[in-house]
């Protein structure tokens, strides 16, 4: 009797599921069809612990419960290390950062523009080599200063990208570094 192979529908009975969800167990793995009952039963109560645990879920789809509660709690620790850096003023709104840095990018072009008439003004006899010298070191400031700070905020978002979690997301009132 210990080795009886036992029918899908007299093992549902037995068990109280009907046939069609013990052919699914069937075609999931958990049970193999042509053997015996004992080991259907011992398949079938170790698959309901594994569910009854949270190791497995209702369909049959296994979680690594260690690998989720691990996943939760980085996720956690990020977004409390982003709450701490805030707090610190390590990090600062986008908004604020571009209104900072548009408004010291205006100032500086400004006085760049205004350094030729000043010139002219200060030292009008300066020849006009030197002045163009001048203009021309300027101008490679200027575009170095562009270039500058567009690399320096394409790294920051590449690096938010990189450390901020799922669930912070990027909007308009996200943080950068």
């Amino acid at each position: 009797m210990d080795d009886e192979v036992m029918t899908q529908a007299a093992f549902g009975a037995l068990v109280g599921i009907s046939q069609p969800a013990v052919s699914g167990l069937v075609q999931a793995g958990v049970i193999e069809a042509g053997d015996p009952w004992k080991m259907w039963l011992l398949a079938y109560c170790a698959r309901l612990r594994e569910q009854a645990a949270g190791r497995l879920s209702a369909d049959g789809q296994g979680l690594d419960l260690v690998q989720e509660r691990a996943a939760l709690a980085r996720s956690q620790r990020e977004a409390q290390e982003m709450r701490n850096a805030v707090a610190r003023g390590e990090y600062a709104p986008i908004g604020l950062l571009a209104d900072v840095l548009g408004a010291a990018s205006a100032a500086v072009v400004d006085r760049f523009d205004q350094l030729d008439g000043s010139l002219r003004k200060t030292c009008p006899d300066l020849p006009e080599a030197a002045r163009t010298a001048v203009q021309q070191v300027i101008a490679s400031a200027r575009n170095e200063w562009i270039r500058s700070t567009v690399a320096l905020v394409e790294a920051q978002l590449d690096a938010l990208d990189d450390e901020v979690p799922e669930e912070v997301g990027h909007e308009d009132d996200a943080t950068a570094r």
